[in-house]
């Protein structure tokens, strides 16, 4: 049985005078109405068999209860090897919780202000869809609750790399040059103009007339681009100014190793195709990558709390510190299930319960068959989760490399450990 390692978090509550704006407050379980015995021997049973059964070499787990962090522990290690143990303060991957943390808060706010119209054509915004017939009526909701009918994914590596596996010297270089500023890995940089014809590939290609749920991340691709047009300001400026700062995020940002965090950063897949190396401190995603590690829908890290005052803020309709930066019926629209009639549990870029979920088995559940009809959240790749629920005042974190060593490692799917995580904390309230 491998040995178990767990790192509490300091419990305290803050209640003196002059803490810093935007820290987490934290308290015990019973202090909240909550169960901590419980919730301490089950969340560690339900770990340590994780670990045990490879669904991931560690893992945390954050919880929140009426705005205050009542447990937060870390377990196992960052590989297999048990060398570095996993701390509450790592910063992870987050994969596709990208798209509700970085495009997401900038759309709201721009559908705020009247710049963006949910029910116009995207076309509107986005120029080189008004040419193509089988796009121009597509409408940002649409394309938001993935009701659009675009395609899932396009896997833009096979472009950049040759039949013996070799990549193509015209696209990718392994030093910095002129064309050549995005950096994709150690010694990777990507040619400028790969993002558009990236863009041109997204723009021609199909869109089924069978309008139906289909998950896709490719509108996500090119909303940075639709967001820096909108505001006149630098994509990840604009997050952190409008929203990280305000928030206290000190650590949700892109390319992690550039920007100096001292914070240890948890590795996800060791590479064979691409980069050849475990992935570490660089996004997972290779369309992301591709697009110099900053894209919408994958290439975030952060820690669980920045995540939770992220979550805390949408749970609280917009409002963080007495600041509405979003306003609340704009938060609350996009946290609503928009196309029901069409077996869509989808809002807006967020994912939603199963819309049975409350007569479900914690088995068939998605997510925790007690989370309320009104939660939000949505999951990530890597193996990440993040989900708050304005009615219990439950915000759930759920951070771990489940791609280590490679992606085949799906037990975290097949267990059901984080419905299984989540539902513990609803059980546990008094």
């Amino acid at each position: 049985m491998k040995k178990m390692l767990f790192a509490f978090c300091s419990i305290c509550l803050l209640v003196q005078l002059g803490f810093a704006q935007n820290d987490l407050i934290h308290a015990l379980p019973s202090q909240l109405g909550m169960d901590g015995a419980f919730i301490k021997q089950k969340v560690d049973s339900i770990m340590q068999m994780g670990i045990d059964s490879l669904a991931f070499p560690g893992a945390q787990v954050l919880v929140a209860k009426n705005d205050t962090v009542i447990f937060h522990q870390a377990y196992g290690y960052h590989t297999y090897d048990q060398i570095q143990p996993v701390k509450v303060n790592d910063l992870y991957d987050l994969a596709s919780v990208t798209k509700i943390s970085g495009p997401l808060p900038a759309l709201m706010k721009l559908v705020d202000e009247g710049k963006l119209d949910l029910d116009k054509p995207f076309s509107t915004y986005w120029e080189p869809w008004q040419k193509r017939k089988d796009k121009r009526d597509l409408t940002l909701r649409e394309i938001l609750a993935h009701q659009a009918g675009l395609v899932p994914y396009i896997v833009f590596l096979q472009k950049v790399i040759k039949k013996n596996g070799m990549v193509k010297k015209r696209f990718v270089r392994d030093f910095p040059r002129d064309r050549f500023s995005g950096q994709v890995y150690d010694r990777l940089y990507i040619n400028d103009r790969f993002e558009r014809k990236m863009n041109r590939i997204i723009n021609r290609s199909d869109v089924s007339a069978d309008k139906k749920y289909l998950y896709s991340g490719l509108s996500f691709l090119i909303f940075p681009s639709l967001i820096e047009q909108k505001t006149g300001m630098d994509y990840e400026r604009y997050l952190e100014e409008n929203f990280y700062q305000p928030l206290g995020c000190e650590t949700l940002a892109y390319l992690p190793k550039v920007k100096g965090f001292t914070n240890a950063i948890v590795p996800t897949e060791i590479d064979s195709l691409f980069r050849k190396s475990v992935v570490k401190g660089w996004v997972h995603d290779e369309n992301a990558a591709l697009k110099g590690g900053v894209s919408g829908n994958a290439g975030l890290f952060g820690t669980a709390d920045d995540l939770a005052k992220l979550m805390l803020f949408y749970q609280n309709y917009g409002r963080v510190d007495g600041q509405q930066l979003i306003s609340a019926e704009t938060v609350r629209e996009f946290t609503e299930v928009q196309f029901p009639e069409n077996d869509n549990r989808r809002g807006l870029g967020f994912d939603k319960p199963l819309l049975d979920n409350a007569s479900l088995s914690l088995e068939n559940a998605y997510p925790s068959s007690l989370a309320s009809p009104e939660s939000f959240g949505h999951s990530g790749f890597t193996g990440t989760f993040v989900w708050a629920d304005p009615v219990h005042k439950l915000t759930f974190i759920f951070l771990s490399n489940r791609v280590y060593p490679t992606r085949d490692h799906r037990k975290l799917y097949s267990l059901g450990i984080r419905e299984a995580l989540q539902d513990v904390f609803y059980r546990a309230e008094r």
